[in-house]
């Protein structure tokens, strides 16, 4: 135990069905009276997204909706997000929704009085520009179970011209508080719900894999990991069968929450070759980032089994396996299965003429550095092979 190793859980946390009403009282602890509502442009239309608008309305603020976001995040949503908070003279930002929108608000709110542009505070820019100034308070509210942006001190977003992947990281992206609301998750389809959950299974395992001492990090990816068992499926199953408001159907729906915002604080350990793979996968062909990780995660967890065949016996009773490795990968295989994960990555439509950027673009991903095995090219070229069922 020579190193030095640093622990963060700082972000206040309100849990519950229902908590989201206490949106209009977070806020005034805060002290805000100009919110920014931030979202994509799907959300803001269901009746979660006006329900919060109408909220926002009713209460003694001056509220404000920025909802041009759609699929994986790009800086020109980020810019035209700035422009509406700049407008509207924002104090404050409610981020609303998935992945993708919390990052964006963040984003926003690091750029609101910081100069330059955005990739001017990439993280791992030889140039990269302080973050110096304080940065408006952010209420998340997190609308999928998968990325656990909501307590993350990192954003992503990709350039809109390369697709080029770029992470923005320092503590003051964290949200000032977070409401993890189970109900807002009820409507979620199948699909999102399988693709989202896996998401937070591949943050979960993978920074249980990181070497280096972390035994905080380590005890919640596999206390994530058994929340997961007992939830993901059966919440993929009651949308399927679009079960409504049950108390059933909540309970699971709040263990995923919980598992999600666990696995980002968790991964501050660190993640792995699964991630790196799931970058490119993403900038390359644009797939969804947890769908990119449900299928990578058979081949990628088992590029690291035998360099850690204890952990994975370990990650095997956390799920309620038989406690051996190979028991763990059995209920990896019966989950994806079970949820609709698709076996690789042609049945997701991912073409083999991509076979040569995926392997430059997870090469140039610095999550692989990580990874409990060193990850070379070759070894790319490989995972690629065998996932694309070739």
């Amino acid at each position: 135990m020579s190193d030095i190793t640093q622990f963060n859980y700082p972000t206040p946390i309100r849990f519950g069905a229902g908590v989201v009403s206490e949106l209009p009282q977070q806020l005034e602890t805060l002290g805000s009276k100009r919110p920014l509502l931030v979202t994509d442009k799907i959300l803001a239309q269901l009746p979660i997204g006006l329900a919060l608008r109408e909220t926002l309305e009713q209460s003694a603020f001056e509220s404000a909706v920025f909802s041009e976001i759609w699929g994986n995040p790009v800086i020109s949503q980020v810019e035209q997000g700035l422009a509406a908070f700049r407008e509207h003279q924002a104090d404050a930002i409610v981020a609303m929704g998935g992945g993708a929108s919390l990052d964006v608000a963040k984003i926003i709110a690091l750029m609101a009085h910081h100069p330059g542009s955005v990739l001017d505070y990439e993280d791992g820019n030889p140039n990269q520009k302080p973050v110096e100034n304080l940065i408006p308070p952010i209420i998340a509210i997190p609308t999928t179970a998968g990325t656990g942006s909501e307590v993350g001190r990192a954003a992503v977003v990709s350039d809109d011209a390369s697709h080029r992947k770029a992470i923005l990281f320092h503590p003051r992206l964290l949200p000032a508080m977070v409401l993890l609301d189970p109900e807002l998750t009820l409507g979620l389809p199948a699909g999102v719900t399988a693709a989202t959950g896996m998401d937070a299974l591949s943050h979960l395992s993978e920074a249980f894999l990181v070497d280096g001492y972390h035994p905080m990090a380590d005890g919640i990816s596999l206390e994530g990991i058994r929340l997961i068992s007992k939830s993901l499926k059966a919440c993929v199953d009651f949308s399927a069968a679009g079960t409504g408001n049950t108390a059933e159907h909540i309970e699971a729906r709040g263990l995923m929450l919980t598992a999600s915002m666990m696995g980002a604080v968790a991964f501050q350990k660190g993640l792995g070759v699964t991630h790196s793979c799931a970058h490119s996968l993403s900038t390359v062909c644009d797939l969804h980032h947890g769908l990119a990780n449900g299928i990578m995660l058979p081949f990628t967890l088992g590029f690291n089994r035998a360099a850690c065949n204890e952990k994975f016996a370990r990650m095997s009773v956390a799920a309620g396996a038989d406690g051996t490795a190979q028991g763990f990968f059995d209920w990896l295989n019966d989950l994806r299965t079970a949820i609709g994960i698709p076996s690789n990555l042609r049945e997701a439509g991912v073409e083999p003429g991509h076979f040569e950027d995926l392997v430059a673009f997870a090469l140039k991903d610095s999550c692989h550095l990580e990874n409990p095995v060193p990850v070379s090219e070759a070894d790319f070229r490989s995972l690629f092979k065998d996932a694309l069922g070739s």
